[in-house]
């Protein structure tokens, strides 16, 4: 470990010397490239500085016990030792966090749907609940949104929602988000103040950049339709909307957002690489694993990830079992407080 923080050390102070060079000041690309590259390293090697200060001073009061005749003297070096020796136990974890291998998919955009399951209208309202609260969230990371298909229940909710979220580690911050979201509130309509729950499925899915198969156009079935419900209005006069049906797997995907067919094909046809990647890794685990658990770190499918209990205002991560008590803020979109613990909770064994 060691060994490989000091390479990373060096090519740290490899690229600070750099980036002050005329040349690449000059070159806003390369820049670019590599203000990412030392952004990446930036909190690897300040921890590392600190573990090795640690190490040396834990040595210097080391050396010091040898000679010290003064009693007092003898006591402080050995609390100063005791309490760097904590230090140094904390950053290793820290150090050795940062060394996992990275998901490279993390960097890329997310394909989201979310579906209303058990429940019914109050299933439906809780999908625009939660529609609501990652567009609000994405846009407080900066990243882009962009809502391609969204059907809308006759009270306001949301029958099915599919959503791309775009920017740099758009996926590593929604990874954890895919499984059944439950809710526990009383509805609107509810007239004894009887608590109901329902449940959402929210599907989070890295948006294929390259993949390792090929989609024969053979096996589409394209059908075009005109667009319908409150997000289409605007261009159902025409036959805009496209829905492709992969036959051999039947996976089936839409898009009515854009008033252009061409775009409306080329966003459904980035939906359907993303859905048969998914599909495909999904085949290629089974070979090894009959069955496969809800891994925290691994943005697995899980039943209930979590609930939102609107009379304690608690949301709870089952996998973890964190609680947050801020219902509000945390539906407006405040998630940093639950993603950051779920993205660096230990990993459980499969």
């Amino acid at each position: 470990m060691q060994d490989q923080l000091k390479e990373m050390k060096n090519r740290y102070e490899e690229i600070l010397n750099e980036m002050q060079t005329d040349e690449c000041i000059s070159d806003f690309s390369r820049y670019q490239k590599l203000a990412k590259e030392q952004n990446k390293l930036s909190p690897i090697v300040e921890t590392f500085d600190k573990y090795t200060k640690s190490a040396s001073d834990i040595k210097s009061c080391e050396e010091l016990l040898k000679t010290e005749k003064d009693d007092a003297m003898v006591e402080l070096a050995r609390i100063e030792i005791d309490e760097l020796k904590i230090q140094i136990t904390a950053l290793e974890e820290k150090l050795t966090k940062f060394l996992e291998p990275v998901d490279e998919r993390d960097e890329g955009n997310v394909i989201m749907e979310i579906r209303p399951a058990a429940g019914g209208d109050e299933a439906a309202l809780f999908a625009g609940v939660l529609l609501r609260m990652y567009t609000m969230y994405a846009q407080s990371r900066g990243f882009k949104v962009e809502i391609h298909e969204l059907d809308e229940s006759e009270i306001g909710g949301v029958k099915s929602a599919s959503l791309t979220i775009e920017g740099d580690g758009a996926f590593s911050r929604f990874k954890h988000e895919s499984g059944v979201h439950r809710v526990q509130r009383v509805p609107e309509t509810e007239t004894q103040g009887r608590i109901h729950t329902s449940t959402c499925t929210v599907a989070v899915l890295p948006e294929a950049v390259s993949v390792d198969f090929k989609i024969d156009e053979k096996d589409l079935r394209v059908d075009v339709y005109r667009s319908s419900g409150a997000g289409g209005q605007h261009v159902n006069k025409t036959e805009s909307a496209i829905r492709i049906t992969h036959l051999p797997t039947n996976t089936v995907v839409t898009c009515q957002d854009n008033r252009s067919q061409i775009k409306n094909r080329e966003k459904a046809m980035v939906i359907l690489q993303a859905k048969l990647a998914d599909y495909y890794q999904a085949q290629e685990d089974a070979k090894y694993a009959s069955t496969r658990k809800s891994q925290v770190g691994t943005g697995d499918r899980s039943e209930r990830i979590r609930t939102y209990n609107y009379p304690q205002g608690r949301v709870t991560d089952h996998r973890i079992g964190k609680s947050i008590h801020n219902m509000t803020g945390f539906t407006n979109g405040d998630l940093d407080e639950m993603i950051d613990a779920l993205l660096t909770a230990p990993k459980q064994p499969s």
